[in-house]
């Protein structure tokens, strides 16, 4: 086994389970194998705490231009192994393929990154621009560990390790997601005449927001197509004898490159205004997000963009431009201004799932690429 497919392997072993979900212990193990990994090359590294216990891990190489500089940065977290069918922390190899959970998302870019910064090390020659590799905790869950690196951070450009499909992502949506509750008034159901139905209501609400997305379809983005609102939980009603007098439901909107979350919330609200001015019998009321995060788009003529499209043309791999719909860690660079691309072997598609695997010679090509990228951006 080559040594970041080994490196690889060893990170699958370790279990980075957020700890914002069920079971998960985070990232302190992964962090400490990050930074020991560094340590024992000779390479600059420190830690950055975003949590008691969770903390980012920045490895830095000297560069000819010291007033510029580049961000390879991959997260350490995972998932949770519910639903899994394979053994999640066992990294078997089969068919070219090795297997668990964080394979792909995101421990084969991490590891890549890892070997990349550590090669150019080694060498002995100083790459153009000083090279920083972070390793981020909390991408699963809040976006936390990003959001402490980016405080007062200065850098040319920024490359995000996710599952990408060997493209070159330059935009993709962000996210954003709230709950609406509506609220009755409870009666015994052999009188429901005597109370106000919350789920009645709510069903007038998921009506309205149904028809307001089909609003969205002829404004697609070129990239990443149109925006989307999803309505992904529902709960209400204590039981079956009674009028129910709340209900709620969890939003989940697909923002495009442009949309601000405070002129997108305020849409939504005056949609319920007009709800509850057609049907008295509808009290709606909108929480505080739980989770906003913007859309990302990089300029396609940016230096970093040109640089990334020659060496997938040089590896004869298909160097257009592309866009995802899924969130990442690359919004919080882009928002900073630092022209930023999504990068990565693996696809998305076996991301979170039962039988997550990445393809280990696209590991070895990743290496390949965010090395020349360290070794050509000026």
């Amino acid at each position: 086994m080559s040594p970041v497919l080994q490196t690889l392997s060893e990170l699958v072993r370790i279990n980075s389970i957020n700890s914002s979900y069920e079971g998960g212990p985070g990232e302190a193990e992964a962090a400490t194998y990050v930074r020991r990994f560094f340590e024992q090359r000779g390479i600059e590294v420190w830690e950055q705490e975003v949590f008691p216990g969770r903390n980012n891990v920045i490895a830095r190489i000297p560069g000819r231009d010291s007033t510029r500089r580049i961000v390879f940065e991959a997260h350490m977290d995972t998932v949770s192994i519910k639903g899994m069918t394979i053994d999640p922390f066992d990294p078997v190899v089969r068919d070219g393929k090795m297997h668990g959970r964080g394979s792909v998302d995101d421990k084969a870019g991490l590891a890549a990154m890892m070997h990349a910064v550590a090669d150019i090390h080694a060498s002995g020659e100083l790459p153009p621009c000083e090279v920083w590799m972070a390793a981020v905790v909390d991408e699963e869950y809040s976006f936390r560990g990003v959001v402490k690196l980016c405080e007062g951070l200065q850098a040319a450009a920024a490359v995000v390790a996710e599952p990408t499909e060997f493209r070159c992502v330059i935009a993709s949506k962000g996210v954003l997601r709230w709950r609406i509750k509506t609220k009755g008034k409870a009666a015994h159901s052999s009188k429901p005449h005597l109370g106000v139905n919350a789920i009645t209501a709510m069903a007038r609400v998921v009506l309205a927001l149904n028809e307001d997305h089909a609003r969205m379809q002829p404004a697609a983005h070129p990239l990443l197509g149109p925006g989307t609102c999803n309505v992904g939980v529902i709960h209400g009603g204590v039981q079956v004898n009674f009028v129910p007098d709340e209900a709620v439901i969890e939003i989940d909107r697909r923002l495009l490159p442009g949309e601000e979350v405070p002129q997108v919330l305020a849409h939504y609200q005056v949609l319920l205004d007009a709800l509850m001015k057609q049907h008295p019998d509808v009290v709606a009321e909108m929480e505080a997000p739980m989770l906003q995060d913007w859309a990302f788009q990089t300029d396609a003529g940016e230096p970093l963009v040109q640089l990334a499209r020659t060496l997938l043309g040089e590896m004869q791999r298909n160097d257009e431009v592309c866009g995802v719909p899924f969130g990442s860690d690359a919004s919080k660079f882009s928002r900073m201004g630092i022209p930023t691309i999504l990068f990565g072997p693996g696809s998305i598609d076996q991301a979170h799932a039962a039988v997550e695997y990445v393809e280990c010679a696209e590991v070895e090509k990743a290496l390949a690429f965010y090395t020349e990228i360290a070794r050509r951006f000026v």
